[in-house]
């Protein structure tokens, strides 16, 4: 079987081409990261504005809900006073001995 070309051509071939895998690998990884820092950033902008634009809308609703109208003292009749209550307890009818079967 011929070989094409002596070992150190074989070998230089061998080496720039992992030399190629080894660079393309590398820049994958550093545009993965730029892109998950990028997601990151995006993602904590839009929950922080989700969370601003929520307080914002409770301040607005709170500010332009009809405020509860407040009690105002109006005369009413009142009604007549109770009896103040007994001292003594009702009378309750003592309970009947009941009979036993002997």
């Amino acid at each position: 079987m011929a070989v094409r070309g002596s070992r150190g051509v074989q070998r230089a071939r061998t080496e720039s081409e992992r030399a190629r895998l080894y660079a393309a690998r590398t820049d994958w990884h550093q545009k993965q990261l730029r892109r998950r820092r990028r997601d990151t950033v995006i993602a904590v902008v839009v929950g922080g504005l989700i969370v601003i634009g929520a307080i914002v809308s409770q301040t607005v609703h709170a500010q332009t809900t009809a405020p509860v109208p407040t009690p105002s003292p109006s005369s009413t009749d009142s009604p007549a006073p109770l009896p103040p209550p007994a001292d003594q307890p009702d009378e309750s009818p003592e309970p009947a001995p009941t009979q036993s079967a002997e």
